[in-house]
């Protein structure tokens, strides 16, 4: 791919710095001090109207005026005038500015400059970084445009934050303890660049192996997350997260009532793969122990400790982090039986008694190690007679070499141990001075572990065997309430929109009269429920407006002008559209279940899943996810709730539908990747036992979204079903064409493995043989913002068979793409490469793309064939003979639509 188009920020060649200074305590004299000091070996430029030398450098009047070209200007002066400086760099041809310079939002003033200035900046095509930053640098390669007047160590640690004040904090605390960093940005207001883009570039730097993030607020959630997974993917993602309480989500459902702006931070994390720590130690500890590559795959701890009461409080610091105690296997309780001395502790803290031997000490965390139930072991060492301090924590060392879990390891005391903790820091260990630290570490590692896992769910809105709702009937709904100018959708038809999506719901007829109601009743049979239906009361409890249990004509009239005469009372002013009649649902063994949606400013739809019924709120035990998800986060948004540990069997209570809830869950997911106008919702009461699961009461509330791209509501883009299509080959086969799922991945290996030498050579450049894991997992999970695969597949008696795939990965600037293309030897010659690509054009051209390029051996001759046909430009490879360039513009072509 041709280089990052922040480059030119991160890496620049020629700087000019506008404004700078000698002047003592001014911005432009610290950011060109630093960057004189810190031998960057490139060319600095002062630019100065007042002066013709800066620190011994000739200054010039303008940038216009500098000879040779300049990659980055960094502006140090007033921003009243940024309009005119941008306009110079634009004809200057400079492609990035930084704005060292803080201004204040009460100058009006200077925000009409920015707002000009952004403007001719993106005339010009010029990235702008901040304002209000503490700077940017680059400690690997000596630059420093930042007013920060303390060292920086160079080391593999990237940190992006957006607050200046906490990256001058976070800097003195790193340079206290040793830890150096590739890159530090500033991002500051995020006039421009943000950090989407920023983690874009840090994604492919080379020099950078963990990536720090202080965020506080995210413009656009869509290009953060995408760019947070795919770094995830790759190197360890840290973040922490100022100002959690400020921006609640605020709505009308209780959904919405139940959910902080922190809460859904917190989710769109997870799904992201990343860790979120609370605190600067925190982040950079954890840092740390990523970075060593220590990995957790559970959390369950064993503790081995020669104190007794140590060991104690260590346990009530794990139970108090929510990590488990490990419970001992059999086998390894007879080990230890064998080998330590009779009044051990006898499971887990494992007490080793006060005169432990080093051998002692390696014989106890060995066992715990080779332990299948343990998913990492801390060892806690007290000082006391007949102990050997530095010689366990030798056998220590060796031990973490051996094992691929992760040993912690707590030697308390201070000068006694000095000398073993320089042999932890030596070897790498993760050493602690209390064994707290050590478990809220561990606990960190678990949850990164189960981020992990998340990250690698690419759910479509609907897996395995889907039912196909009825979305157009669903719209009409919406459109119609719309049309009345209102946006709450009555009870009847939120259920209507429900059960357009497979949702089962309780059947509701609306009753305009008392007579109207009595008949609705003896069709559906008593005991029924009356509620009031108006589109102005969205709780009818508080109004009096439900009668349950209604078991005659005579209560059913009572309970009707009851109804109505308290919702006059208590609301005069609300409209009242009838009396809506349900039949009462008696399940003994039901468990009262809430599901709903609601809408958070930066991250669009969040799904909510919890316990129902009137003591909704009260409560408050629900759990988030981003949507879309699949199985794999529903079960585990059921396991984080209390009322999910009674869903199974209970005392006399049979367990619950479970496969009918997750269903329940994943249609909603759906309901809300396919219409984007839904913007609350509340299932509740969601009834569930034994024999499946009813939505007894709902309410939707919907707003009117612009047209755009679809699934642009979303902060993570769903399975892109809309693009799945089928069609007919040359001899008449028919055939599926498709996005690439993760659920592929051993399709796509067997397709790799029955392809020929020469056709693997062709498209991997090399002899292998099949994909290794991990460019299996690249190939199958899929964010579907940056990249596309589209496999063409056939139907046989034994599943699905691969006959082709044609990819395309976007470069960072979102405009090129590089695309590739395989198909199967057996079924060349048959159209397949034609109408492979003539789909992948059409979803490239949807994501706004303008150019496709790829690279074919130059004696392929079939391919180069083929893509003259499809209207590639071939070239030579400017730097390899062997290799062709064929590049195709996407833009001014009507999409395809005959596949033929």
């Amino acid at each position: 791919m041709k280089p990052h188009y922040l480059t030119p920020l991160f890496s620049p060649r020629n700087v000019a710095v506008i404004g700078a200074s000698d002047t003592p305590g001014s911005v432009g004299q610290a950011v060109f001090a630093n960057l004189l000091a810190g031998n960057f070996q490139g060319k600095l430029y002062p630019v100065n109207l007042n002066h013709r030398i800066v620190g011994g450098i000739a200054a010039t009047p303008s940038v216009r005026l500098i000879e040779g070209p300049i990659d980055l200007a960094v502006v140090t002066t007033a921003l009243r005038g940024l309009p005119a400086i941008v306009k110079d760099c634009g004809k200057k041809g400079v492609k990035a500015i930084l704005l060292a310079k803080d201004f204040s939002d009460s100058e009006d003033v200077e925000r009409a400059a920015m707002d000009e200035a952004r403007s001719l900046a993106r005339h010009y095509g010029i990235r702008i970084l901040g304002p209000n930053v503490l700077g940017l640098m680059r400690p690997v390669a000596g630059f420093n445009a930042s007013n920060y007047n303390s060292r920086v160590k160079a080391g593999n640690l990237a940190l992006v934050s957006q607050s200046s004040a906490l990256c001058t904090a976070m800097l003195d605390w790193a340079d206290s303890k040793g830890i150096g960093f590739s890159s530090v940005v500033s991002v500051g207001e995020a006039l421009d660049v943000e950090f989407g883009e920023i983690l874009d570039y840090l994604i492919a730097d080379n020099f950078t192996q963990g990536i720090l993030l202080h965020v506080h607020h995210v413009h656009d959630s869509r290009r953060f997350m995408s760019a947070l997974r795919a770094a995830a993917r790759t190197k360890p993602v840290v973040v922490v997260k100022s100002g959690r309480y400020e921006d609640d989500v605020i709505g009308v459902t209780h959904s919405s009532n139940m959910v902080e702006s922190g809460d859904v931070f917190d989710a769109a994390l997870s799904r992201a793969g990343v860790l979120r720590v609370a605190t600067i130690a925190q982040l950079f500890t954890a840092a740390k122990v990523l970075a060593a590559n220590y990995r957790v795959t559970g959390k369950r701890l064993a503790i081995v400790t020669n104190g007794i009461g140590p060991g104690v409080l260590a346990a009530d610091s794990a139970y108090m982090y929510g990590v488990e105690l490990a419970k001992l296997s059999a086998a390894s309780l007879d080990l230890l039986n064998e080998s330590l001395p009779r009044n051990w502790s006898g499971s887990n803290p494992v007490d080793i008694i006060g005169d432990a031997s080093p051998v002692r000490f390696r014989t106890a965390v060995k066992v715990c190690l080779d332990d299948p139930n343990v998913d990492g072991v801390l060892v806690i060492f007290t000082p006391q007679a007949g102990t050997d301090h530095l010689t366990t924590a030798q056998l220590m060392v060796g031990l973490q070499r051996e094992s691929n879990k992760p040993l912690f390891l707590s030697w308390l005391g201070d000068a006694k141990v000095s000398e073993s903790r320089e042999l932890f820091s030596k070897s790498k260990c993760a050493h602690f001075r209390a064994p707290e630290f050590a478990i809220e570490v561990f606990r960190n590692l678990a949850s990164y572990h189960q981020n992990q896992q998340l990250l690698l769910q690419t759910p479509g809105p609907l897996e395995g065997e889907r039912l196909v709702p009825d979305v157009l009937s669903a719209r009409a709904v919406i459109a119609t309430a719309q049309a009345e100018g209102r946006s709450i959708l009555s009870e009847r038809e939120s259920k209507a929109v429900l059960a357009a999506f497979n949702i089962p719901v309780n059947p509701t007829r609306l009753a305009a009269s008392e007579d109207e109601a009595v008949r609705y009743a003896a069709e559906i049979g008593y005991p029924v429920v009356l509620k009031i239906d108006s589109p102005d009361i969205i709780y009818k409890s508080d109004v009096g407006g439900v009668e349950l249990n209604i078991s005659n004509e005579a209560t059913l009239r009572d309970a009707y002008r009851g109804i109505i005469g308290r919702t006059l009372q208590a609301r005069p002013e609300a409209k009242i559209v009838g009396i809506s009649v349900q039949p009462m649902r008696k399940r003994r063994f039901a468990r009262e279940l809430m599901v709903g949606v609601t809408h958070d400013a930066s991250f669009g739809p969040v799904i909510t899943f919890g316990a129902g019924g009137i003591a909704v709120e009260v409560m408050q035990d629900r759990a988030l996810s981003l949507p879309p998800v699949n199985h794999y986060l529903v079960e585990r948004m059921i396991d984080k709730t209390r009322i999910g540990k009674i869903l199974g069997p209970f005392k006399n209570m049979p367990g619950i539908d479970l496969e009918a809830l997750k269903n329940i869950v994943l249609h909603v997911s759906e309901l809300v990747c396919e219409l984007p106008e839904v913007r609350e919702m509340d299932i509740n009461p969601l009834m569930a036992d034994e024999s499946g699961v009813v939505a007894l009461d709902a309410r939707i509330i919907v707003q009117p979204q612009p047209q755009g791209k679809p699934y642009g509501h979303m902060a993570i883009m769903p399975y892109p079903v809309h693009i799945v299509h089928c069609a007919m080959l040359k001899d008449g086969t028919t055939v599926m064409i498709r996005p690439v799922r993760p659920e592929d991945a051993q399709m796509q290996q067997e397709f790799v493995r029955n392809l020929s030498e020469e056709s693997r050579y062709n498209r991997y450049m090399s002899s292998i043989k099949q994909l290794s894991q991990s460019m299996l997992v690249r190939f199958t999970q899929l964010d579907y913002d940056r990249e596309m695969a589209l496999a063409m597949v056939r139907q046989t008696d034994d599943g699905e068979e691969q006959l082709a795939v044609a990819r395309y990965i976007t470069d960072p600037d979102n405009e090129s793409c590089e695309f590739a293309l395989e198909v199967a030897d057996s079924w060349q010659g048959k159209g397949i490469g034609v109408t492979l690509m003539q789909a992948l054009f059409d979803a490239a051209r949807e994501q706004g793309l303008k150019t496709m390029v790829g690279e074919v051996l130059a004696g392929n001759k079939g391919m180069l064939k083929l893509m003259a046909r499809l209207g590639f430009v071939v070239t030579t490879h400017p730097e390899d003979r062997a290799l062709t360039i064929v590049t195709k513009d996407l833009q001014g072509e009507a999409p395809v639509k005959s596949l033929q």
